[in-house]
This record gives structure tokens, C-alpha cells and sequence, in this order.
């Protein structure tokens, strides 16, 4: 699990990256020094923008709380153990994905 755990820290990082870049904290919420312009004539265009940062936001703190969670289940040792099943996820699912509960046959039926 090691390649797994140094791949799930490194994109760890990453996502905390694109959260500060979209002006989010680490728990997906947005800060408040982010400015979306002034102004009234402005309103529409910052609610706009601001609507589609929150999608973002909320699409990259998904993905943060999967490595997280991964993260977890290598400190429990129950990395790479399917959730529905119970057999071991497979080498090239596991590569491919880190992050993965299901083997290929379990996620395929969901």
C-alpha cells in the first residue's frame, strides 16, 4: 500500500491546491476575502460566477473526501478491500483508481 498511500497524500495535496485557487478553505467552504465584484450592474454576473465556483468547489471537496476516506482505510487496514463484496479490489482498479470501494463487478452493478 505504499505507492497507494504516497498517491492518495500527493492527490490530497493537489485538491487542497484547487480549493485555495477557487477561493475555498479545506472543508469546502468559501472564504469570505474572495470578492465577485461590485457594484449592481455587476449582481448577475457575480452571482453567476459565484454559483459556478460553488459547483466547482463542491465537485473538488467530493473528491478530497474520497482520499480522505482512502486515506482512512489504509490507517484501518481495510485498503483495497471491496465494501459490497468483501474481496480484495484488483491490482489495475486500484492503480487506476485509488480511491475505490467497489471491485469491478460490484461497481458495475451499482
Amino acid at each position: 500500500m505504499p505507492d497507494a498511500e504516497k498517491t492518495l497524500r500527493d492527490e490530497r495535496s493537489n485538491l487542497i491546491h484547487q480549493l485555495a485557487e477557487l477561493g475555498a478553505n479545506d472543508d469546502g467552504q468559501l472564504r469570505d476575502d474572495v470578492s465577485y465584484g461590485e457594484g449592481f450592474a455587476d449582481a448577475a454576473a457575480a452571482t453567476a460566477e459565484r454559483t459556478e465556483v460553488i459547483g466547482l468547489v463542491d465537485s473538488v471537496k467530493v473528491m478530497l473526501d474520497n482520499v480522505d476516506a482512502a486515506l482512512e482505510r489504509i490507517a484501518e487496514g481495510t485498503y483495497g478491500t471491496c465494501a459490497e463484496c468483501g474481496k480484495k479490489i484488483g491490482k489495475a482498479r486500484i492503480e487506476f483508481r485509488p480511491e475505490s470501494i467497489y471491485c469491478v463487478n460490484c461497481k458495475a452493478k451499482s
